[in-house]
């Protein structure tokens, strides 16, 4: 039988077209898209699409958006053998990596996609992107997906979801995994990194549907001042601050500084360190700017993204876990987002 796969349609620049009269884009008809991709006819895969009835710009993403994906892969899990999702990319990572906590035990492909051009456009770079990731989520070796976890398919690489950033606005290039090897590329062959890719369960999928933005980001720069400090440490309902340090996870030493994170922590508020860096890790006691944060209860995010760190306290708080288990599970992976 032929792999059947559902094509998800969100929003985003890869499903526009131009208009002939009035010049503008706007969203085409996902039913047809064997008419606008001829290619698609030649594969070996039973597509089928759905398309959000407002299309939204990923810029307009958001929680409820990422419950409403989960709850449509959840109803379709058992028809079909893949899912690919299209979706703007100024939030895909946000996406990825918040559908990788979301679906636990996943054992079929979800690939996210997009395009920096429109379909409409001679040169766009949606087309490969939208062939390949099908058949990416359509690959499969002794009866099993090949891929089963959430990815990322942008310009010729695979990667895992909640390990990939946004780094360029520009080229169609558009995306980086800079602590994870790539999981596919694709050239005159798609090449896999069997050692990379999640192996399969056999487990039955878990989708869990409630998510809690009660967090704030807190990024350090030389100079930040006390008062700017306390406004966001003082925001209300907060339950968790992602602090953004310099380097392996280095901040000021400053009494004040250390003083105001501790109360912030002894309030029952999660703060978790995260590296402004795009590559490398967080490790507290490296350096002497790092001690004080370990020793006052600074958790330590390792390696992980800004996009997946969001993601996984919103997963997490959700929860309602006790604080030791909440800094367990922050300190390890719990879907392949941690070395």
């Amino acid at each position: 039988m032929k792999p059947s796969i559902l094509l998800i349609y969100t929003g985003g620049t890869i499903g526009m077209v131009e208009d002939t009269r009035s010049k503008s884009l706007k969203p085409f008809d996902f039913n047809q898209i064997t008419d606008r991709i001829p290619e698609l006819k030649s594969f070996n895969v039973q597509l089928s699409s759905i398309s959000f009835d407002e299309p939204i710009d990923s810029s307009n993403m958001s929680p409820d958006v990422w419950i409403q994906l989960a709850k449509l892969i959840e109803k379709n899990y058992s028809k079909y053998d893949g899912f690919v999702i299209l979706h703007g990319s100024d939030t895909m990572a946000f996406t990825a990596s918040a559908l990788s906590f979301m679906l636990e035990n996943l054992s079929k492909p979800v690939v996210l996609t997009g395009s920096q051009l429109p379909m409409g456009i001679i040169r766009t770079d949606g087309k490969e992107n939208l062939i390949t990731a099908i058949e990416i989520a359509s690959k499969q070796e002794n009866g099993k997906a090949l891929v089963p976890e959430v990815c990322i398919y942008f310009e010729y690489q695979l990667y895992r979801g909640n390990r990939t950033h946004k780094f360029n606005s520009e080229h169609f290039q558009a995306f980086q995994s800079a602590n994870y090897p790539v999981l596919a590329e694709a050239g005159v062959h798609i090449k896999f990194n069997k050692n990379a890719i999640q192996k399969t369960t056999n487990k039955k999928l878990k989708v869990h549907t409630k998510l809690d933005a009660g967090i704030a980001v807190l990024k350090l720069f030389p100079g930040i001042n006390e008062n700017a400090i306390n406004a966001v440490l003082k925001t209300k309902k907060l339950k968790a601050v992602i602090l953004e340090t310099f380097g392996s996870g280095n901040a000021p030493t400053d009494k004040w500084f250390i003083n105001l994170l501790k109360k912030t922590i002894a309030r029952g508020i999660i703060v978790y360190n995260i590296t402004q860096c795009n590559s490398g890790a967080v490790e507290q006691g490296k350096y002497e700017t790092s001690i004080q944060l370990k020793k006052i209860g600074v958790i330590g995010g390792a390696d992980i993204t800004y996009e997946a760190a969001v993601t996984k306290l919103m997963f997490l708080l959700a929860q309602n876990s006790s604080a030791r288990k909440m800094q367990t599970s922050l300190s390890r992976s719990l879907r392949g987002e941690l070395s």
